[in-house]
């Protein structure tokens, strides 16, 4: 049965949308774009049964599969420790994953994750990339690094639009009665204490990355349940608060409260900071988001070490190494590879379709990985939209919406008095809790309905930008983030996952550290690269 507009709406993005937008809606012309991803279609390959292979195998020292940030983190350790014969092969034909980012004449722009927390510490393979970016300008009295100002989101950073107006910040302080104020406050308290806390090793409780979080009983217990369970039972009650901490699960995990760990829910809040009030260096972003870290990693490596548009199909561990069959994405051809260590750099529902031996006998464990849908739009302005209350800010956030709102992508490079082109990045999780149900939804959407979702969010909120918009570009993520379901996180799947495949294959995803975040694929591609390292008897000291 084919939906009503309104239905349409009110299935994406709440029926609190679809109102607003429907009370709004007036004759305009839809705005030109397309959907620009094309990895759906080629990685269902996989699934399509037998795919040629070559005769010849090219031999290579390391074979790192996927240029996503935990493969080319793993690329870059290796070329750091001077092995130069390290192929990296990539599915698409840009690498990076989901911190790719495109360009217009306007702006450049990201395609998924769009900044990066600056980090507290001044340790670890993060920080020796900021470095090298020339990111960071020195390291105060306290010891905490400082950053280059450009690169710190500048004033005004985050606003939420309810009812027709714009607020500063992302807790809805307006109309906020005292017992909600004291209710955040006391949340604000707890948080800060899971911050401070500490084991009789030293480590934080919640730290990042999460290898690097304590492993005792005290605080893994929080795995166990949802965070939405956990705030019942301690009396965090208010409808505002509870807003709040399903918009950081959303944000960071792709869907709410219910869906998540509690330990999750309290490592967003709790594992950048230190527990001493609020201490933090806020966030670093770039107009390409973290397409400027996969610009960096990048950089690290010769031309050609990247081979775009080619689909490994299979990966088995031989004598002395692994033999690794591929196609050409476009032509169809048949590709091998003879490597004596491989670094496998996707998530691992691709990688049980591409293990020989997982193919053979499925471990049971792989079902224990969750992986939400993700769509992300770039509409291009022809001028900054006009909005009613606090100004625009980098981060702007529909308080009704299913959506997480958009960002600015030329935040960074304008002052607030310009009124120049921009490109606003939209972003909508598919938080429900039944994957599959939410991924069908997302592809079963085309151009007109994607158009129609994101103009009918924006609307309410700035009645003006249709005519101000020129193009709209559509990017789906079918299995975009790793989701910390409860019991993940500190359960036996995720660890054994982390175990190399004899001497020779090993892992390197952001779903190795159960959170699709930067901090956990870098350090995952380091370490797999440093087993590597060992497994070609290298010798060199680690980096985590």
């Amino acid at each position: 049965m084919e939906l009503t507009r309104r239905e349409l709406v009110a299935a994406f993005l709440g029926s609190a949308v679809a109102a607003s937008a429907c009370r709004r809606e007036r004759p305009r012309a839809p705005v030109p774009g397309a959907i620009v991803d094309r990895a759906v279609d080629v990685g269902h390959k996989l699934r399509g049964g037998a795919l040629p292979r070559a005769a010849e195998a090219q031999a290579v020292d390391v074979l790192v599969v996927g240029a996503g940030m935990a493969g080319l983190s793993a690329a870059w350790r290796l070329a750091a420790a001077g092995v130069k014969d390290v192929r990296v092969v990539e599915l698409e034909s840009e690498p990076g994953g989901t911190s790719r980012s495109g360009r217009n004449e306007v702006s450049a722009y990201p395609w998924g994750a769009h900044y990066l927390p600056a980090p507290l510490v001044d340790s670890g393979p993060v920080m020796r990339l900021l470095r090298e970016m020339g990111a960071v300008t020195g390291v105060d009295a306290q010891g905490y690094p400082a950053y280059e100002e450009e690169l710190l989101i500048r004033e005004p950073e985050e606003r939420l639009f309810y009812k027709g107006d714009w607020y500063e910040g992302l807790y809805l302080r307006a109309g906020a009665s005292p017992a909600e104020l004291a209710e955040l406050e006391r949340f604000e308290a707890r948080m800060n204490a899971f911050a401070a806390a500490r084991d009789a090793k030293g480590r934080k409780a919640f730290a990042v990355p999460t290898a690097l979080s304590s492993d005792d009983a005290e605080w893994t217990a929080l795995d166990k349940v949802t965070m939405a369970r956990w705030m019942e039972a301690e009396g965090f009650r208010s409808p505002r608060l509870r807003w709040l901490v399903d918009y950081a699960c959303r944000d960071d995990y792709g869907t709410t409260a219910e869906g998540v760990s509690a330990w999750a829910g309290i490592w967003y809040f709790a594992a950048r900071q230190d527990g001493k009030g609020e201490r933090s260096e806020g966030f670093l972003s770039w107009p390409e988001g973290n397409g400027r870290l996969v610009k960096q990693l990048l950089s690290s490596l010769a031309p050609g070490q990247v081979e775009r548009d080619v689909l490994v199909h299979s990966v088995e561990p031989v004598e002395g190494g692994c033999r690794v069959d591929a196609v050409e994405a476009v032509t169809g051809k048949p590709r091998a590879y003879r490597a004596r260590q491989v670094v496998l750099a996707c998530p691992h529902f691709v990688a049980a379709h591409v293990v020989a031996p997982w193919r053979e006998k499925r471990p049971e464990w792989l079902g224990a990985f969750q992986y939400g849908p993700w769509v992300v739009a770039n509409l291009t302005l022809s001028e900054m939209p006009e909005s009613h209350g606090f100004p625009l800010a980098w981060d702007n956030v529909f308080y009704e919406s299913r959506s997480l709102g958009y960002v600015v992508a030329t935040h960074q490079a304008l002052r607030m008095d310009e009124r120049g082109p921009t490109v606003l990045t939209w972003y909508l999780p598919m938080a429900g809790l039944d994957v599959k149900a939410e991924r069908q939804k997302v592809l079963s959407a085309g151009y007109a309905e994607w158009e129609g979702l994101v103009m009918a969010d924006m609307l309410p909120a700035h009645p003006g930008i249709a005519e101000q918009a020129r193009r709209l570009e559509v990017m789906r993520w079918g299995h975009a983030m790793v989701r910390p379901t409860p019991g993940f996180l500190w359960g036996p799947a995720r660890f054994a996952a982390q175990e190399s495949l004899g001497e020779s294959l090993h892992f390197a995803h952001s779903d190795l550290g159960g959170m699709a975040l930067f901090e956990e694929a870098n350090w995952f591609g380091v370490k797999a690269a440093e087993k590597a390292l060992k497994g070609l008897g290298r010798a060199d000291s680690s980096w985590l």
